[in-house]
């Protein structure tokens, strides 16, 4: 199978990498194609919360995907950390690049500032002048900046301290196992600091692989499809910390940076034509402000709509054929780029203001994974032991539910998934396709049951009933594949049966 390499960078690369791994679990895939997923997180800010529950998130999909094996429906694309591609038999649960002497440095630290003669010293003065802010929330200079919370906003130093990547152990060992077929896609922001800095770093260390000595692949490397996604000003900040202190980080300067990145990625990305398809995405809506946390705090915003639409583009890419994105010695022969459209300009999206493409593509997944998470939260513990789906062999019982599969993989992954949907939904702008605190009939919005006479009321009671019928005569190779499965069968059935999907 082919893989798709993907680099998330910065705390909008792993918030949009956690879409992309809601939508692969509802069973969003690209028409046509089956590509196993290795993603590779870049973020110096090792405490950034978003990270951490993507890394969360990641495992648990993972987790469930080696209990039940390959099949169609829910968690069926192959998620694989670069480690266990490399050392089989080594497990290891880690999906972020290991930046090397940053943590606990200051960028002078890094450079070794202090070992430069006084003629060096005044142009790294004059190079790295201005200020910037440290994890106490104090206003350093930019040589003073503590790495290990990241880049605050400074692409510049980001530069520097990432082109380390082309000598690190990672990405010898992501050359060494890049396949002819396989793919590489780049998330990142345009308006922050590791995110601008991290994706032309990533993508030139690509196109140069011929001239690298210290890695294999080297021809399948240079001339590999890649795409990327660069997200553009989404979201407001407030203009002051927790602790009250003014941040140098503004949204006011979102803008002016997007565009000294967008005039630097027009010389060097798309005008020398390194990339196959490149994606841009934004959204001029003034919705509520984050916190500012340029610090140590946690920096663990609320999901955002952009940030799914994101994930979207890296379906959308493994969609288009090889023979389209062909390269010679580096260089696109015929590079794509493309924009995020709706049908209706809304600030709180349901499914119906989606283009036909979209709307097709997510809505009966998201749904059938929605219906899933509303039973088990609602109905399972009346259920299981009891209902005739559950009790067929092999059963689904207290046992199984008090599994670590079931109690910790399962029911955390779901938990997340609700969160996602939930802090889209309160967003500006919204993404709410769901009543999720309804009865089923009125689960999904602009959808009608299809009731009458002669058609079953839509409760858990009919949900179970659904359950008991696709699980007849179907052969399972255990309680996990049975209840992964049948779950998925039985909420695509529904969906047909009540909702017209």
């Amino acid at each position: 199978m082919a893989r798709l390499f993907v680099f998330a960078i910065g705390g909008t690369g792993s918030r949009v990498l956690k879409s992309l791994s809601m939508l692969l679990a509802a069973g969003v895939k690209p028409t046509n194609s089956d590509y196993e997923i290795v993603p590779i997180i870049i973020d110096p800010h090792k405490s950034n919360e978003d990270l951490k529950r993507t890394e969360r998130i990641l495992f648990n999909y993972q987790a469930i995907c080696k209990s039940i094996g390959t099949q169609n429906g829910f968690f069926s694309t192959q998620i694989s950390t670069l480690n266990n591609l490399v050392n089989p038999n080594k497990v290891t649960t880690s999906f972020t690049f290991d930046l090397q002497q940053v943590g606990g440095k200051k960028f002078k630290e890094y450079i070794d500032f202090n070992l430069l003669d006084e003629s060096n010293k005044a142009l790294a003065d004059i190079l790295f002048s201005g200020k910037s802010i440290n994890k106490r929330n104090e206003e350093v200079n930019l040589l003073d900046v503590e790495m290990d919370i990241g880049f605050v906003g400074n692409p510049n130093i980001g530069s520097v301290v990432l082109n380390q990547f082309k000598d690190s152990q990672e990405f010898k060992d992501f050359a060494s196992i890049f396949n002819d077929g396989d793919r590489v896609f780049i998330i990142s922001s345009i308006f922050g600091g590791t995110g601008a800095s991290g994706f032309p770093t990533i993508l030139k260390n690509i196109r140069n692989a011929k001239s690298l000595s210290n890695i294999q692949s080297k021809g399948f490397l240079q001339d590999s499809i890649v795409g990327a996604i660069t997200v553009l000003p989404y979201f407001n900040l407030e203009t002051e910390t927790e602790e009250g202190n003014k941040s140098p980080i503004q949204r006011s300067h979102f803008i002016a940076k997007t565009k000294a990145a967008l005039s630097y990625y027009s010389d060097n990305l798309s005008g020398n034509n390194s990339i196959n398809a490149l994606y841009y995405i934004a959204d001029d809506t003034k919705g509520k402000s984050y916190k500012n946390d340029p610090g140590d705090n946690g920096q663990k915003n609320d999901a955002h709509f952009i940030e799914m639409a994101s994930a979207l583009a890296v379906i959308d890419f493994l969609e288009i054929p090889d023979s389209d994105l062909q390269c010679s010695d580096g260089k696109a022969l015929s590079p794509t780029y493309k924009e995020f459209a709706m049908r209706n300009d809304t600030d709180n999206i349901k499914f119906s203001d989606f283009d036909d493409y979209t709307e097709s593509k997510i809505s009966k997944r998201l749904s059938q994974l929605t219906l899933f998470h509303k039973y088990i939260k609602e109905q399972l513990n009346n259920s299981i032991g009891k209902e005739a789906w559950s009790t067929d062999q092999p059963v689904i019982d207290k046992k199984f539910s008090n599994d670590s599969f079931y109690r910790t993989n399962v029911t955390e992954f779901l938990t997340s998934y609700n969160d996602w949907l939930e802090e889209m939904a309160t967003n500006k702008r919204g993404f709410s396709p769901f009543n999720l605190s309804n009865n089923l009939e009125n689960l999904i919005k602009d959808k009608t049951v299809q009731s009458g006479w002669f058609k079953s009321k839509l409760d858990f009671n009919f949900f179970n009933d659904m359950l008991a019928k696709k699980s007849r005569n179907i052969n399972y190779t255990s309680p996990e594949e049975k209840f992964i499965k049948l779950f998925y069968d039985a909420t695509e059935e529904i969906l047909k049966e009540k909702f017209g999907f």
